[in-house]
């Protein structure tokens, strides 16, 4: 049970010490935990570290070249980083990719307040130093198992990105190949090396 909330400006803050062993996304609403970034996991809060600046880089270029042809074509809305999704409820799985996509025909979904109950089209994880391997995947299959069409795991160090799709395959992109939207979000394709490069 939630003992007592702060007031901070217009919005209700939860202190660390009131925290509910499980929580809803109603409730991760109002979590405000100074220098973390908030996820729920079947109703558990997760804390993660702010990501780095060149992580930050990396998603903005990304979603400045998917946002053109998003705008362009109309297809639908990008979603910048980590806007949280409820993508699992009772208990409540509330996810922030680093760059979403949701088509147009599904836009009537997307309440004004709170997370939108559902999968994005089309969700980009960048890899920051620290993630381990086994949990991206872990993230990736959340993901897939939720319903998003198309994954893509940007790995700066690595200069590559892997593509996982529904069916279970996989590619891999290296910094001379090329990442597209396949029937996701067709008409886009940019060179990886156009995202991992400062200019």
């Amino acid at each position: 049970m939630i003992a007592s909330v702060a007031e901070v400006g217009n919005t209700m803050a939860m202190p660390a010490e009131t925290f509910p062993e499980l929580m809803t996304a109603d409730q991760l609403l109002t979590v405000e935990i100074p220098g973390k970034w908030t996820e729920l996991i079947r109703g558990h809060l997760v804390g993660r570290e702010p990501p780095s600046t060149y992580h930050g880089i990396v998603s903005w270029k990304l979603d400045q070249i998917v946002g053109q042809v998003v705008r362009d074509n109309q297809s639908g809305v990008l979603c910048g980083q980590d806007t949280g999704f409820k993508i699992e409820s009772n208990p409540d799985t509330v996810r922030a990719p680093d760059l979403a996509f949701i088509a147009s025909h599904r836009l009537s979904l997307v309440p004004r307040r709170g997370y939108a109950p559902l999968a994005p089209d089309l969700v980009a994880e960048v890899v920051s130093v620290g993630d381990r391997p086994g949990e991206l995947l872990r993230r990736v299959g959340v993901w897939l198992n939720a319903g998003v069409r198309l994954v893509w795991v940007i790995d700066p160090e690595r200069t590559e990105a892997r593509v996982h799709r529904p069916d279970g395959s996989v590619s891999i992109i290296s910094k001379d190949g090329t990442l597209n939207g396949e029937d996701v979000l067709p008409g886009f394709s940019c060179p990886l090396a156009e995202v991992l490069t400062y200019t």
